[in-house]
């Protein structure tokens, strides 16, 4: 591998924490921490998921996602129900969590905003293939 290819990893990571930190200070106010956002987000966007589904989009440890749902249903933002499999529980948002999503949504786009001063959408589209491209290969 060459320096560059590290260097390039290293920023991936470097970014991935600071942005992570960032979209916290927006969110942590209004309740919600990254991680759970990311959960919330998938919810709202794709539906009603699985534990298991949701561990494996998010690329997330069983044990974390456990803590995450835990924490996310004792504030009140997701319930669990029975899915068609009877053993398996559906994870779904609640009607509080629906009513405060703009609200997050709001607060995560204006950090995105923020961060993505000064890049085009064509550099976006780029980026974006390259993580496509990247994801692939894992």
């Amino acid at each position: 591998m060459s320096e560059n290819q590290s260097k390039f990893f290293h920023s991936i990571n470097q970014f991935t924490r600071h942005f992570s930190k960032s979209l916290n200070e927006a969110l942590v106010p209004l309740g919600l921490y990254s991680a759970q956002w990311t959960i919330i987000y998938l919810l709202k966007t794709r539906g009603p998921a699985s534990q298991k589904e949701l561990s494996l989009y998010l690329g997330v440890e069983a044990p974390t996602m456990t803590r995450t749902l835990a924490r996310l249903e004792l504030a009140g933002w997701i319930s669990k129900i029975t899915g068609t499999d009877k053993r398996e529980k559906k994870i779904i948002l609640t009607d509080a969590s629906i009513q405060k999503y703009e609200v997050w949504l709001e607060a995560v786009r204006s950090c995105e905003k923020n961060i993505l001063t000064n890049v085009s959408d064509e550099e976006i589209t780029t980026t974006m293939d390259i993580i496509e491209k990247m994801n692939r290969n894992l």
